[in-house]
């Protein structure tokens, strides 16, 4: 499990990166402010469950559980629905509907497994 929520971190800080910039040099112009500022709304959330995502790594080389398990899966198909659907949002003009605030539970969820697996081994 740490090693594909590890690849997955990488992955989406890498991204999550390359969109920031992409944004702030390519972008700027393309679209009005506030696409803009929705865009730039899927990098922030994407790097901070990116980071979040490192965090479950460093809990899984101390033991592995389902509600772990849950938190990363959470996060990363968060990262996907929510940041996915403000990125199509705002370069392909796509009405996504529920896929945004969709991505926005799982991150709720994920911090949520996140606290009652705090709790549970702090108890």
């Amino acid at each position: 499990m740490g090693r594909v929520y590890l690849f997955l971190a990488a992955f989406f800080g890498f991204t999550g990166v390359a969109l920031g910039a992409f944004a702030a040099h390519g972008l700027r112009g393309r679209l009005t402010a506030a696409h803009l500022e929705v865009f730039q709304t899927g990098v922030h959330y994407q790097q901070i469950h990116a980071l979040a995502l490192l965090a479950v790594v460093l809990l899984a080389a101390r033991g592995t559980s389902r509600l772990l398990a849950a938190t990363g899966l959470c996060f990363s198909l968060g990262i996907v629905l929510f940041s996915g659907s403000l990125y199509l949002m705002t370069l392909a003009g796509l009405k996504l509907g529920l896929v945004t605030p969709l991505g926005g539970v799982l991150f709720l969820i994920g911090w949520a497994c996140l606290g009652l697996l705090a709790w549970r081994r702090t108890a």
